[in-house]
């Protein structure tokens, strides 16, 4: 009788905890994308001009290197919680298209480079990544694995230590490269939304 009594009671403790279950205990849900505040800040403060373009110049160039001749546009032309895609448009050329990921680990900054029938360029996806919280409004991207070992493939091994920084100010936008000999920077004017430019290239439909 005793026997029967304990696997009684024992039933009835595990309905009532069984009923003290919240529902929410049931569901799933995919592991949480994370980033550090300043790296949300910097990332909203950029994702608030999605859907414009703006017009920019070079603000240094040293050593001189062609390539940029042409009006400089950058469009944040798609955005999400976790992407941005910030086509850079030069002159007629439409084959640059910066994204930036939120990788759980920081922000991913990459070079989508593609040919006028949207393939994709020899030299393409490099980039860096960082590799500290940063700041609200700039966010360095030291060159990453994979780019190391892309421009080693393609014999520019002089990239092997480039820095890439992004500087967002409420008029002025700042791309910026440097490395030991070379600075290259473009700032872009907020101030003035300008009409926006053609699709990038391989970007059709997306």
């Amino acid at each position: 009788m005793n026997k029967a009594l304990l696997l009684v009671a024992g039933s009835l403790a595990f309905v009532a905890a069984s009923a003290a279950t919240p529902a929410s205990a049931n569901v799933i849900l995919p592991a949480p994308q994370v980033s550090t505040k300043s790296q949300d800040a910097f990332f909203d403060h950029l994702r608030a001009h999605c859907g414009k373009a703006y017009e920019g110049k070079v603000a240094m160039n040293n050593p001189a290197s062609s390539g940029f001749e042409g009006r400089l546009i950058m469009h944040v032309r798609k955005c999400t919680d976790r992407e941005l895609q910030i086509p850079f448009h030069v002159g007629d050329n439409h084959s640059r298209t910066w994204i930036l990921t939120k990788t759980g680990s920081g922000i991913s900054l990459k070079h989508d480079h593609r040919n006028a029938d949207g393939s994709y360029d020899e030299l393409t996806m490099y980039g860096g990544h960082t590799i500290d919280a940063g700041f609200d409004r700039v966010q360095s991207f030291p060159v990453d694995a994979y780019s190391i070992e892309h421009f080693v493939d393609l014999g520019l091994a002089v990239s092997n230590t480039n820095v890439w920084q992004m500087f967002i100010y409420p008029e002025v936008f700042t791309y910026r490269l440097t490395r030991a000999g070379r600075e290259f920077r473009v700032e872009f004017d907020l101030t003035k939304p300008v009409a926006l430019p053609p699709t990038p290239w391989g970007y059709a439909g997306n």
